[in-house]
């Protein structure tokens, strides 16, 4: 019996899947409810193994646990001092298993929005995914990566320190009760994970690589960092409230909403759109030129 057409529908079902999980992360994201952490444990497992194939084993790894241990470590010290954020703690998931002070969804969600933010700053500068191959690329590559994460959290930060209650902050700071502190501390505690990586894979270059390096499957973590700017306009449809912070300042909900909405549409969004863009470039341009051998200048090298 012919199996021939069983990997293509086997392929068919697997983007099914994923786009049923973009569209739970479009619905529910930009919520802070149980079924939203399901969702973002489901898209890190996801992208996890999603980074194996990419990235290879060891790379994956490596990423991974630079990652969990410089925000783990960073997030403790904030809790505990203040330092680089502000003065908060954690109300999420009380339940969950703790690192120190911090919930463990907090780590994870680093390496969440952290790997579609390192491809993401690879496709914009033409860096090898797997790591940097030259001094440029080693120091620029994990600042582009570190904005990139950060702008994730100037969206989503006020509705969950207000609306979704997942964190306080004690002193109450002028963008919806949020610090100036906290953004400069996610970029550098972002920049010291991303360049600690970046360090690792320059200094073995050359090692094992991933074995899925397609545009198409390079696709996958870039729609989903889309896909959590886009969670930021559902909640619009919620009723307006008056919400207070941890510093006692008032908010309008509908206001919080609207301007987190706003962000991710001109700040995430378009970053998503352009990584998107060099995919599109990646997978037909190189075609058109196959008649002369050349290779299109700028284009990501997978």
């Amino acid at each position: 019996m012919c199996r021939g057409g069983e990997p293509a529908v086997a392929r068919a079902c697997l983007w099914l899947a994923f786009c049923l999980l973009l569209i739970a992360v479009v619905y529910e994201g930009g919520r802070t409810t149980v079924f939203a952490q399901s969702i973002a444990v489901v898209s890190i497992l996801v992208l996890f193994a999603h980074a194996v194939l990419a990235l290879g084993v060891g790379r994956a790894v490596a990423f991974s646990a630079i990652c969990l241990t410089v925000t783990f470590a960073v997030e403790n010290l904030g809790v505990a001092t203040g330092f680089p954020f502000g003065a908060y703690t954690f109300l999420v998931a009380p339940d969950w298993p703790h690192v120190g002070a911090i919930p463990i969804i907090v780590g994870t969600l680093y390496f969440g929005i952290g790997y579609p933010a390192w491809i993401i700053a690879c496709l914009l500068l033409g860096t090898d995914i797997h790591g940097p191959t030259t001094r440029r690329d080693l120091v620029f590559t994990p600042i582009i990566a570190a904005f990139t994460l950060t702008q994730w959290d100037v969206v989503m930060d006020p509705a969950n320190a207000t609306i979704g209650r997942a964190w306080a902050w004690f002193e109450s700071g002028g963008y919806f009760g949020v610090p100036l502190t906290n953004f400069v501390g996610w970029f550098l505690t972002t920049w010291l994970f991303f360049q600690g990586f970046a360090l690792f894979a320059y200094r073995s270059r050359g090692g094992s690589r991933g074995v899925r390096r397609n545009p198409a499957f390079l696709a996958v973590p870039v729609l989903l960092y889309a896909a959590s700017a886009l969670c930021h306009l559902p909640p619009l449809l919620d009723p307006d409230a008056i919400v207070v912070d941890a510093g006692g300042r008032s908010w309008s909900a509908a206001d919080i909403r609207e301007t987190a909405a706003i962000m991710a549409l001109f700040t995430m969004l378009p970053l998503a759109l352009l990584a998107l863009m060099k995919l599109v470039e990646a997978a037909f341009l190189p075609r058109a030129h196959s008649v002369q051998g050349d290779r299109p200048a700028g284009l990501p090298i997978f």
